[in-house]
């Protein structure tokens, strides 16, 4: 890991646990992603060999500085959604300090709506971290975007379990993937498209 991102992102975990902690409304929060979910999103990215990643949350942007770091090493790129336009212009901001601008698109938009436009298997890693009660609403774009080999990955599997379950059983149900739940960070359900 270059250190220069390592110490954007850690800067960045520590103002968002110092927000979050008096932030009793939970949609302003900025929900940072954990350390070890985000050496793991990075980990499934370099084992895939992640050339066209998408991200649907962006919130400050530490998981698209965890994606854009792997991007940036494979020869690839980050898409990266989010419906909060001062999110994404933080989340800019941190990547231009990173040296990693050049690896990600920042766009305002609905996720769904984005996935809806991709094209069949155009997507190597599909990262998840936005309101989870919409995933089902956007079946069955997030695995038909999917490449063989591909990897989507949802956070907070383990944290909001209830939340994403109708999300999990859609995955479940699909015979094309292999579909499992990692006990890192809050819990990141794993789904590889045969």
């Amino acid at each position: 890991m270059d250190p220069t991102v390592q110490k954007i992102i850690d800067e960045l975990t520590r103002a968002g646990e110092r927000h979050d902690a008096d932030q009793p409304d939970r949609l302003r929060r900025w929900r940072v992603l954990e350390p070890d979910a985000g050496r793991f999103v990075r980990l499934l990215a370099h084992t895939t060999g992640a050339r066209r990643i998408v991200e649907i949350g962006t919130s400050r942007g530490v998981s698209t500085l965890w994606l854009a770091e792997a991007a940036r090493t494979l020869g690839g790129t980050v898409l990266s959604l989010d419906t909060d336009p001062a999110a994404q212009d933080d989340a800019r901001r941190s990547a231009a300090e990173a040296g990693l601008d050049d690896r990600v698109e920042f766009r305002v938009q609905d996720g769904g709506e984005a996935l809806a436009a991709l094209a069949d298997g155009e997507v190597d890693l599909l990262f998840l971290d936005a309101e989870r009660t919409e995933y089902t609403a956007w079946w069955p774009h997030p695995v038909r975007v999917l490449r063989p080999g591909g990897v989507l990955v949802a956070d907070n599997a383990l944290s909001h379990p209830d939340e994403i379950a109708p999300f999990h059983d859609l995955l479940l149900q699909d015979p094309s993937l292999l579909v499992t739940t990692i006990a890192v960070g809050k819990g990141e359900l794993v789904a590889l498209r045969r």
